[in-house]
């Protein structure tokens, strides 16, 4: 008797584990992602483009990032990512165009980590030019280059080009993941940041296959 009772209660949690399996895999359009009726432009050419909208200052981003950084290291070669920093809020745009200064003086790499932990971690008010440039001189950035790039006609353009993609896609939050151009998938659509990278390869093999 006791046999089979065990027998039974196995049989149940292999059910169980394959009903969540099933349900992980089993990505739904509207559910667990959003498809654009109007895509939007990518940049990455014949590349399935996955981008990633992030504020500096969001806590979520902030636990998101370890999780994407691993996710990015076994991208196949057709797949590429792109960051995109949101201005979403009028305190956001300081942000945002430092990313795109950063990025034009060559310093992104060394810096994007300091800039979260001084904004989504520590909450340090780096909200103008000056300030983010006095901050960001401890890790080899030039403050005077820093702050003439910061309203250059360069990161104007990629600051207009960037929210005009954000809006376009009706992205109103961060982390979200905008795939391809074509698909939007967040947090809390997916269930969890875990989640969220998975839907991303469901979407990037969507992409592929079509």
């Amino acid at each position: 008797m006791m046999k089979q009772v065990w027998k039974a209660a196995a049989c149940l949690l292999a059910v169980m584990a394959f009903g969540v399996q099933a349900q992980e895999t089993d990505w739904q359009e509207g559910r667990h992602y959003e498809e654009l009726a109007t895509p939007v432009t990518t940049s990455t050419g014949d590349k399935v483009e996955v981008a990633e909208v992030f504020w500096y200052g969001c806590p979520h981003c902030y636990a998101f990032k370890p999780l994407i950084e691993e996710w990015k290291k076994d991208l196949p070669e057709d797949v590429e990512y792109v960051g995109i920093p949101a201005a979403l809020g009028r305190t956001w745009e300081p942000h945002a165009r430092a990313y795109y200064t950063l990025q034009a003086l060559g310093k992104l790499d060394q810096t994007h980590d300091a800039m979260f932990e001084a904004l989504a971690r520590d909450r340090r008010q780096l909200d103008t030019a000056e300030a983010l440039a006095d901050y960001l001189s401890d890790y080899g950035v030039d403050e005077e280059a820093f702050i003439k790039t910061f309203s250059s006609f360069g990161v104007n353009a990629k600051m207009q080009q960037a929210q005009a993609k954000i809006r376009g896609a009706r992205i109103t939050g961060t982390p979200s993941l905008l795939i391809d151009g074509k698909y939007v998938v967040t947090g809390s659509m997916a269930g969890s940041h875990e989640n969220m990278l998975k839907v991303a390869d469901y979407l990037i093999s969507k992409e592929r296959a079509e």
